[in-house]
């Protein structure tokens, strides 16, 4: 696997976490099957796609960029989809998420 498609994997397992973290709620505690099960579906693509990318990507790095996207796209989505709170503070720090991802992204490794 090539460096630009590890990343890419990378980007796509992170967007599975922010699936995984939506669909964990609207399953309401595991007592809705259908969200249950594409819960532990989204669980173990991300999972797996992660797992093959640390064998290219650093694992600080990739682990870093993967958790800023699954928390930098959650807090947008529960914006968009749950009417949760938006502040400047909270704009403000789903921004610094997103730079720092591209700066690892563009990092010597």
């Amino acid at each position: 696997m090539s460096h630009s498609l590890a990343w890419l994997l990378l980007i796509v397992s992170g967007l599975l976490d922010v699936g995984w973290a939506i669909s964990m709620k609207l399953s309401e505690g595991y007592t809705r099957p259908g969200w249950t099960v594409l819960s532990l579906v989204l669980l173990a693509a991300f999972v797996y796609l992660l797992g093959r990318v640390l064998d290219i990507l650093p694992v600080g790095s990739a682990y870093a960029v993967w958790t800023g996207i699954g928390a930098a796209g959650t807090v947008v989505l529960g914006i968009m989809l749950f009417g949760e709170a938006v502040s400047i503070m909270r704009l403000v720090g789903v921004m610094l998420i997103v730079t720092g991802i591209v700066a690892l992204r563009f990092a010597p490794t």
